[in-house]
């Protein structure tokens, strides 16, 4: 979206005052929903600019308040899949260019869609332009980071998995790069879409994470399924766990009968051979998470991503 010309010189010339940020250095605050520490979330020499949210375009775009104008902003280093038009899964390494693919990367724009709202949508941020990159793009989008309460949203992105890395020089690419080699090996967000969409030893795995009514107040609304075709399948001993690191274990001897299934309720209940109770609450965030299925020897069978 292309802004006024008054709207792009007020900002470019804050951005540029004699060689001087706009704002002071960021005071270091607890990280953001667990996520980076702020020691680092501002480049060194990045010229900043104070500026508020006030829409949250898609999981790489916003548009800002600043100085009594509006503006357009594009978050530097990190590229989400496309919420509109198409998304090639070439671009992001190992996601099969297949229909299950594509349509799995379709999941994980929304997613990341939701997760920068969370973070920065109607709030007050820092814009820091990395000195290494161009201030604006060919649609004259200010190119930055997004940093809230001492926390670099766009390295937030990439730590979960909600975007990759935009290959492109920055100062902070190595570390963006290190968190992404961890998201993709542990499965994070979009990169689940790189694993086959079938199921392990003949089994599924479905998860209703959407309880009727307030999932705090019905937590057994929630649950994970395992379910078996023509053969049984022995899961004693087997894990599932969410995003948080949360973890079940299966008790020994635990079967999912052959065109049956094992069920895992998220609150408190009676333990029946194909009914088990976590006792842990609302487990699943509604806005996305991921269920992971690891067998005794703790190696991943089953993911599921929403």
């Amino acid at each position: 979206m292309h802004q006024s010309a008054s709207a792009v010189a007020l900002v470019s010339a804050a951005l540029i005052l004699a060689g001087c940020s706009a704002v002071g250095p960021v005071t270091p605050t607890p990280a953001v929903d667990g996520g980076d520490s702020a020691d680092g979330a501002i480049p060194d020499g990045a010229d900043t600019l104070p500026a508020t949210v006030t829409r949250v375009v898609d999981g790489d775009t916003v548009e800002v308040r600043a100085g009594g104008e509006t503006d357009t902003v594009r978050l530097v280093g990190v590229d989400a899949p496309e919420t509109r038009g198409e998304t090639y899964s070439a671009e992001f390494e190992g996601v099969p260019d297949t229909a299950a693919g594509r349509a799995c990367l379709a999941r994980a724009a929304d997613n990341a869609t939701a997760a920068l709202a969370d973070l920065v949508a109607d709030r007050d941020v820092t814009l820091a332009v990395d000195p290494l990159t161009d201030r604006r793009d060919r649609y004259d989008r200010l190119l930055a980071h997004v940093v809230v309460d001492g926390s670099n949203a766009n390295h937030r992105l990439v730590e979960t998995g909600r975007a990759r890395v935009y290959d492109t020089e920055f100062a902070l690419a190595d570390r963006f790069y290190e968190s992404e080699r961890a998201a993709q090996d542990e499965r994070r967000g979009l990169w689940s879409c790189a694993d086959e969409p079938t199921g392990h030893a003949g089994l599924q795995l479905r998860v209703r994470v959407d309880a009727p009514g307030d999932d705090r107040e019905n937590p057994n609304g929630e649950y994970v399924a395992l379910v078996a075709g023509d053969d049984a399948v022995d899961v004693g001993g087997w894990t599932v766990s969410d995003e948080a690191g949360r973890e079940f274990t299966f008790p020994e001897g635990t079967t999912v009968p052959a065109n049956g299934s094992v069920r895992l309720y998220s609150g408190s209940g009676e333990d029946t051979s194909t009914e088990f109770y976590w006792d842990e609450g609302a487990v699943w965030n509604n806005d996305g998470d991921t269920a992971f299925v690891r067998d005794a020897d703790g190696d991943l069978v089953l993911e599921h991503s929403y």
